[in-house]
This record gives C-alpha cells, structure tokens and sequence, in this order.
C-alpha cells in the first residue's frame, strides 16, 4: 500500500484538487445562481408594489380631484358669488338714481355726483374683486388636491412597504381631507368683507379723478383693471392677501369645521394642522406669485374680451362714457363666478402651460420628501 501511494499520490492529489475546485466552484455558483434568484425575486415584489401604489394612488387622487372640481370648487364659487351680491349689492343705489331721474327735485347734484361715484367704486371693487377671488380659489382648491396627492401617496408607499397587504394601507384620514377641503370656504365665510374693504381701498385709489364722461376704451379699461389688482396686491406685507384665503392659526375651530363626531381628535387636529401649514408654504412662494400674475393677466385678457361682447367691439375700442359703461361693469361677476364647468375664466387658467408645469413640480417635489 505504501509503494501504491508513492506511485500514484501526486495523481491522486491532482483528482482531489481538481474535484474540491470544482465542488467549489460549483458552490460559488450555485450560491452566485441563489442570490441571482432572490434578487430577481425581490425586485419583481418591489416592482408589483410600485405597481400597487401606482394603482392606490391614481384611484384616490382621481377621487378627490372628482370631489374638488365637482363638489368642493362649484360649492365655494357659489357661496362667494351670493356673499358678493350681498355685501357689495348695488340696487339701493341705481334705485336712488332712478329716483332721482323721476323726481328731479329729490336730489341735489351734489348728492346725485355722490351716488355716481359711489356706484363707479363699487361697480369695478365688485368686478376685479370677482376676478381675483375665482383665480386665487381655483388655485387654492388645486394646490390642496396636490398637496393631498402628496400624504396619499407617502402613505400608501409606507403602508404597502410596512406590510405589503392591498387591505392594511392606511390611507390619510377621511375626515381631516374633509376638512381640509372645507377650509376653501374660509373666503367667503370670514375673509370676504376685510377683502371688499381692501379692494376698494385700491379701486378708489386707482380710479380718482375719473369722471363718468371720460371715455373708456379697451386699454384704458385693461390698464385700470391692472392697476386697481397691482395696488391691491402691493397693500401692506408682500403675502397680506393670504389671510384672506385662510386663517394665521390653522386650527380646525378656527375654520368652523368639526368632526363628524362633534370632538376634535388631536392626532386629527395635528394632521390637519400639517396639511394648512404645507399649503400656506406653497402660497407664500416666490414661484407661487409669479403663478398668480400670470393667471390674473390671462383673466384680465379674457375679462376684456367678454366686455368688448357685452358692448360692442366697435364702442369699446373707439371708446365710450364711463357711464354708459359702468352697467356692464356691475354685472361682470355673474360671469366671473359662473358654474365651474361653464366658467370660461377657470379653464383658461387651468390650461395655461405654465400652471400644470407649476402643478407638476409641486407634486413631484413634495411626493419625492
């Protein structure tokens, strides 16, 4: 035995050598071949859980967009247009002229020069007042559906990421998008009478010295629109305007809005708190107010055009007494604050290119935190 093993140990070496490489190699791969395989495996879980959010999200995004634009939106801009008619009506002063018209000896000229005047401030607080208020509430309901957008997709990833079950997805609370949503209302229910106050503060400014038998024509009407919306914008801190869209303490009793429950859960309330706080952040942007001059431009554009309808091209544009003018004047926010689906102003601004690039980003940037 030992001769044999001197003979052939050198071969018998080799043959171990050469089937222990191969074992071992054979375990590499085969462990390289596993790993491979558990990869492969977990990236097709990663890519049907990303699949899963796609779908979670698109779902309840669509929803509460359906909500916004056929609930939330329509429901605000009625509100706003019954507050405006109520605090800026114009009847008891057209009455009085018409009074006057009847009876000459019932007002003196002096009284009847005050009347017009009057009528002259109101009739332009109550139009651009509608205009501003239709753009900043179209772009308010939209910055809370994406800011919405943003905490449904956040919480899906992590509900799906955390336990990988289609049915344990905890989806941001019901009742705090509900009240994020009524907060819209905050314009009409308790901003509006400080902001007519603003706007005609403004409005006086820009418009004395203008008599009723000045002539106005298409640009001097649009330049007088601009400025009475730039003088109101430049009033005070560069965002006072804000705390007319929503309060400074963005607590839900603060909005009069409670819980279906009539209590105010703190968890709740935080949340809540949470969603105000991001969509004040977003308001108080640079990018945001060049959004907001772009749009108020685009709707002086469209505001002129009907006008020139309502007149006539050819007395508009040759111009015509600020008195013959100022009936149109006056009844502009019936148009300006039509239904949101037959609302020509809120199309045109959520079709300007530069807002859905806006939109975009915003939602990009805040899903992607």
């Amino acid at each position: 035995m030992w001769e044999f093993w001197r003979r052939y140990r050198r071969k018998a070496y080799v043959t171990l050598g050469v089937l222990g490489s191969g074992y071992f190699l054979y375990k590499l791969y085969d462990r390289h071949r596993r790993k491979l395989s558990d990869l492969h495996t977990e990236l097709e879980q990663e890519r049907r859980s990303d699949e899963l959010i796609k779908f979670l999200v698109k779902a309840h995004f669509e929803n509460v967009q359906r909500i916004a634009d056929s609930t939330t939106l329509p429901h605000v801009v009625r509100c706003l247009r019954s507050q405006i008619e109520t605090k800026l009506d114009l009847t008891h002063l057209t009455e009085r002229l018409m009074k006057g018209k009847d009876l000459p000896n019932s007002l003196t000229a002096a009284q009847k020069l005050e009347l017009w005047d009057r009528l002259k401030i109101l009739s332009f607080t109550r139009m651009v007042l509608s205009l501003w208020a239709a753009t900043l509430l179209s772009l308010y309901i939209r910055v809370q559906v994406n800011i919405l957008g943003r905490h449904i997709y956040i919480d899906t990833a992590r509900g799906i990421g955390g336990y990988g079950q289609f049915d344990e997805v905890d989806l941001i609370d019901r009742n705090d998008q509900q009240q994020f949503l009524a907060s819209a209302d905050y314009l009409s229910s308790f901003g509006l009478p400080t902001l007519i106050s603003s706007f005609e503060g403004a409005t006086s400014e820009v418009l004395e010295g203008k008599q009723l038998k000045d002539f106005f024509n298409t640009t001097v009407l649009h330049d007088s629109v601009i400025q009475i919306l730039n003088t109101f914008m430049s009033m005070g801190s560069p965002h006072h305007w804000l705390s007319f869209l929503m309060p400074e303490d963005s607590k839900p009793n603060n909005l009069g809005v409670t819980s279906s429950t009539g209590s105010t859960d703190l968890c709740n309330a935080s949340k809540f708190e949470q969603l105000m706080l991001e969509t004040r952040a977003v308001f108080s942007s640079t990018e945001f107010r060049n959004i907001v001059d772009i749009l108020l431009k685009a709707a002086v554009d469209v505001l002129m055009e009907d006008i020139s309808v309502l007149c006539g091209d050819a007395n508009l544009t040759s111009g015509m007494p600020l008195a013959k003018l100022l009936p149109r004047i006056a009844h502009m926010d019936q148009i300006l604050l039509e239904e949101p689906n037959r609302n020509r102003y809120i199309q045109v601004i959520q079709d300007i290119p530069e807002i859905e690039i806006f939109f975009t980003l915003l939602y990009a940037s805040t899903a992607a935190s």
